[in-house]
């Protein structure tokens, strides 16, 4: 005869765990997740606290860099406005220096025609002559060329007129060589309108040098 079968499974019934197996499964706990959602807050609110803390503390102060790249901004306005003026040119009787020249302009002079009524030149304008003095400074002979020099008006530029320059009688005018120390007496002649009004002479001590002007006003 057969015994009853000894495995307790048989006797439970279809959704009941035997005692012996520790009961019924156990529910996970939500506790993690209500942890995290809590430090998640707490994060928030206080990262928004110490926004509005800087934010209180940074609107005591100037924003100096701010106001430095406002200025840069705008054109270097400040940094202009800084810049002391350009020196204005030196002015007739003033000595001045380019290269291995020393230049001073002594006087200016207009007229219609050069030369002799024979022989000379009519101005398509009138001729300007500009009396300059002229001393090598430097260290070796330099020669004096009236076409290397520029009258500057009206924002335009002007060349000697070194054609008319022969019938003048000071023929130093024209090309001359100055050995060191010594001073020549010369004329720049330019032929210019009859209106117009000259502002400054550029000289140089040669045709390559950087020159300096003169104001003629």
């Amino acid at each position: 005869m057969a015994h009853p079968s000894s495995d307790p499974s048989r006797h439970t019934q279809p959704g009941h765990t035997h005692p012996q197996y520790g009961g019924p499964p156990r529910r996970k706990s939500n506790a993690p997740l209500i942890l995290i959602v809590i430090a998640s807050v707490l994060l928030l609110v206080g990262g928004g606290c110490a926004a509005l803390i800087a934010v209180a503390v940074g609107s005591g102060e100037p924003d100096t860099t701010a106001a430095v790249e406002t200025g840069k901004a705008g054109g270097g306005r400040a940094e202009r406005s800084k810049r002391p003026a350009e020196p204005k040119a030196a002015g007739i009787g003033a000595a001045v220096r380019d290269g291995k020249f020393s230049f001073t302009v002594t006087k200016l002079e207009r007229r219609e025609r050069i030369g002799s009524d024979v022989i000379g030149a009519d101005a398509q304008g009138v001729f300007l002559l500009v009396h300059v003095k002229v001393e090598n400074i430097g260290d070796e002979a330099q020669t004096f060329m009236a076409a290397a020099q520029r009258l500057h008006a009206g924002g335009k530029q002007y060349e000697a007129d070194s054609g008319a320059s022969i019938y003048l009688d000071d023929a130093k005018s024209l090309h001359e060589t100055i050995n060191p120390g010594n001073v020549v007496k010369g004329v720049v002649l330019f032929d210019v309108p009859k209106t117009l009004k000259p502002e400054t002479i550029e000289l140089h001590d040669s045709l390559f040098s950087g020159g300096v002007r003169v104001s003629l006003s």
